[in-house]
C-alpha cells in the first residue's frame, strides 16, 4: 500500500464516519448544525478560502440592485446552510425516503407533462443545475422505476467514487463518466434510454454563449447536438427543499419541478443549437429565481468571457 492509496482510504473512512453521524441526526440537529456551518463559512473562515467574493459578485451580477451588501451576505450564508443540509440529506435518504412515503416527502410540479415525455418512446435528457438538492430528483426517478444514465465526472478518490456509483445504481440508474463514457451514452440513447446531467458548467472557449441572468455564459453544445442527433426531448427540471414548517416535525420536504420541455423538432431558428441551449438555460434561471439561496453561487458560471466582451473590457481599461 503506497501513501496515495492510504490517503484515499483515510479520506473514505472520514467520509463514512461523517456520513454515519449525519445519517443519525434529527431534523432539529441537522438544522442547528447547518446554521452553525453557514455562520462559520461567512463570518469565521477567510473569505478567500470560502470564495466569498466570487459568490458576492455572482449574486450582485444576477440580481443588480435587488440585494444590499448585508442582504447579499445573508443570502450567501443561506447558501452554505443549504449545502450542509443537502449533504446531510444525501446520507439520510436511504432511511428517510422510500416509495411508501413519497407523497409525504415529495411534491411534483407539472408531473403529467414529464410523464407524457417519458412515455413517448423517445430518449429524454433530464437536465438540472447546481441548484437545490439534485440528488433528491435522481433518487425520486429511481424510486418511480424510471432509470436513466446519470452523467458525472470520475472522482479522484476511487473508494469514494465507487461508493457514489453504488448509491446511484442502487435505484436502477447507471453512472456514466463525462470523460470516457461516450460509448455508453450513445448506446443508451440509441436504445431510447434517458440521461440525467447538470447543464450549468462553464464550457470554456469552445462553448456556445447564451444569456444567463443577463450575462453571457459559455455552455456546452453537446446537449443540443446529441438531442438533435437522437431525436430526444429535453426536460429542464429542479428539486428544491421546501420551507420547514415549525408546526410539523417531519423530515425535509421537496418540490420536484419541470420548468420546460423542449422538443428539438419544433425549434425554428437560424441557429438551432444556440436556441435550444438558450431555452433550457433560461428555464434554469427561472427555476433558480424560485429559491436563489439554493443555488451554488461560488460556482464560476461566468468564468469564460466571450471574445467581444473581453476585448471591450481590455479597451476600456
Amino acid at each position: 500500500m503506497n501513501w496515495k492509496d492510504l490517503r484515499h482510504r483515510l479520506e473514505f473512512f472520514g467520509l463514512k464516519l461523517v456520513g454515519c453521524l449525519m445519517g443519525m441526526m434529527s431534523v432539529r440537529q441537522t438544522v442547528w448544525f447547518a446554521d452553525c456551518f453557514g455562520w462559520l463559512m461567512t463570518r469565521v473562515l477567510p473569505k478567500k478560502l470560502t470564495r466569498y467574493h466570487v459568490a458576492y459578485d455572482n449574486i450582485q451580477t444576477a440580481f443588480p440592485g435587488q440585494y444590499s451588501p448585508a442582504e447579499t451576505e445573508q443570502l450567501i450564508c443561506k447558501m452554505w446552510v443549504h449545502l450542509f443540509r443537502m449533504i446531510a440529506e444525501m446520507f439520510q435518504f436511504p432511511r428517510k425516503l422510500c416509495r411508501e412515503n413519497m407523497r409525504e416527502v415529495l411534491r411534483f410540479r407539472n408531473r403529467s407533462q414529464v410523464v407524457q415525455a417519458l412515455c413517448t418512446g423517445r430518449p429524454v435528457f433530464m437536465l438540472g443545475g447546481h441548484y437545490g438538492n439534485w440528488e433528491s430528483t435522481i433518487l425520486a426517478f429511481g424510486l418511480f422505476d424510471l432509470p436513466m444514465g446519470v452523467i458525472g465526472r470520475e472522482l479522484d478518490n476511487p473508494y469514494i467514487h465507487q461508493w457514489v456509483k453504488e448509491g446511484r445504481e442502487r435505484t436502477g440508474h447507471k453512472l456514466m463518466l463525462k470523460q470516457g463514457g461516450w460509448d455508453d451514452m450513445t448506446a443508451l440513447l440509441s436504445a431510447g434510454g434517458n440521461m440525467g446531467l447538470l447543464c450549468d458548467q462553464d464550457a470554456g472557449k469552445r462553448g456556445v454563449f447564451v444569456d444567463f441572468f443577463g450575462r453571457p455564459a459559455s455552455t456546452f453544445k453537446s446537449i443540443a447536438l446529441m438531442a438533435i442527433e437522437y431525436n430526444a426531448l429535453i426536460v429542464m427540471g429542479y428539486g428544491i427543499r421546501l420551507e420547514d414548517d415549525p408546526q410539523d416535525g417531519r423530515w425535509a420536504r421537496f418540490e420536484i419541478g419541470c420548468e420546460d420541455i423542449i422538443d428539438v423538432n419544433e425549434i425554428e431558428a437560424d441557429n438551432v443549437i444556440h436556441e435550444i441551449t438558450q431555452r433550457y438555460t433560461t428555464a434554469l434561471e427561472r427555476a433558480i429565481r424560485r429559491a436563489p439561496e439554493q443555488y451554488f453561487w461560488v460556482h464560476r458560471r461566468w468564468k469564460t468571457e466571450p471574445k467581444q466582451r473581453k476585448k471591450a473590457l481590455q479597451d476600456a481599461a
